[in-house]
């Protein structure tokens, strides 16, 4: 049963500067897919419009049936908690702890204290963190700034998880250990969505990758590799 659906997704900049044509495909609950293409083929604007940080000029998304663009404004924190998301720029708070940067995933929504102090530590286990838990991000790697941008999009047990470049700030070692952990993630049952640039790990994976480019899919292939 597909969990996310993309139909027919158009969206436009100004009169002519389109970014995304038409676009349709379907990800699978539990499915792990890779999106690739060159910079500005749309990826990250595809990212976008999934968690309605932008609406697109016509089509729709559907997440598990539900169209996510008559999602009502005050119900948009209620879809991103169940898509967590990963940026390539961490988006970590310098002034905070790295225990504090994952809990304000929960802060915001008001969760019990108790639950705070059970959920994070769980997470920063699950990404090989636990010994850094009161560091702060300047004493942290490129690497583990992106495991700790992962343990908060995890904090919320999300039913997917979007890395948006999760390896394009990161070394090739750090990369591995990444992916190595998203594939642990999925291994669990969430659905991983990643969009990247990184031949290397796509074609190790050999999961499905989607290649958009110039705001169309050119190819979705199961098993695939980066340049199929």
């Amino acid at each position: 049963m597909s969990q996310i659906d993309f139909l027919n997704i158009t969206k436009q900049y100004g009169s002519d500067t389109e970014v995304l044509k038409d676009v349709s495909f379907s990800v699978d609950n539990g499915e792990f897919v890779f999106l690739v293409g060159p910079s500005g083929a749309g990826k990250s604007t595809l990212i976008k419009v999934l968690i309605r940080e932008e609406v697109p000029t016509s089509g729709d998304i559907l997440f598990n049936g539900e169209s996510v663009l008559q999602i009502p404004q005050t119900n948009i924190s209620d879809l991103r908690r169940r898509i967590g998301v990963v940026f390539q720029d961490f988006k970590l708070l310098e002034s905070k702890n790295i225990f504090d940067n994952v809990a304000v995933a929960l802060d915001v929504v008001d969760s019990d204290p108790g639950v705070i102090r059970n959920v994070v530590p769980n997470v920063l286990a699950m990404v090989g963190l636990s010994n850094k838990m009161y560091n702060y991000p300047k004493q942290l790697s490129g690497g583990e700034k992106q495991r700790v941008a992962i343990a908060r999009a995890l904090a919320h047990e999300p039913d997917v998880l979007v890395a948006d470049e999760p390896t394009g700030m990161i070394d090739p070692v750090a990369s591995e250990e990444v992916v190595d952990i998203l594939e642990k993630i999925h291994s669990l049952g969430t659905t991983v969505l990643m969009a990247t640039h990184s031949q290397a790990i796509v074609d190790r994976l050999k999961k499905r990758v989607i290649r958009i480019q110039d705001g169309i899919v050119k190819s979705d292939k199961m098993g695939g590799k980066y340049n199929d």
